[in-house]
């Protein structure tokens, strides 16, 4: 039997409610909270949650004295598509010329490193 359950992934960020605005675009759902933190409830899934970080310093990718100590992969039908969209949310590459690949990295509009997942 499990010790627990996971409930949310939580990010810090400069601004809670517009990184959980930005995923709610990606990912659909509803989010819920106030300044200092909110949540996105996602479909079928666990929780992203966004907390208010004074002096946040985003991740650099890749690199070792900043690293980005974890990421998501968000699967997508057609990878194309996904990254036009994500582009036009906010999201800036961070890895993607390598088009023969099943995955392109991206960096939320807080820095938070993600990839679009061929699915």
């Amino acid at each position: 039997m499990a010790l627990a359950k996971l409930d949310a992934v939580v990010l810090d960020c400069p601004d809670p409610r517009a990184l959980a605005g930005f995923y709610a675009d990606v990912l659909g759902g509803a989010v819920e909270g106030d300044d200092e933190w909110e949540t996105l409830r996602v479909p079928g899934g666990p929780a992203l949650a966004f907390q208010r970080a004074p002096g946040y310093v985003p991740p650099r990718w890749p690199a070792a004295d900043r690293s980005q100590q974890f990421h998501l992969d968000l699967t997508v039908p057609d990878l194309d598509a996904a990254e036009k969209e994500a582009l036009e949310l906010g999201a800036r590459p961070l890895d993607t010329a390598d088009r023969s690949r099943g995955f392109r990295v991206y960096a939320d509009p807080a820095g938070h490193p993600f990839c679009l997942c061929a699915g």
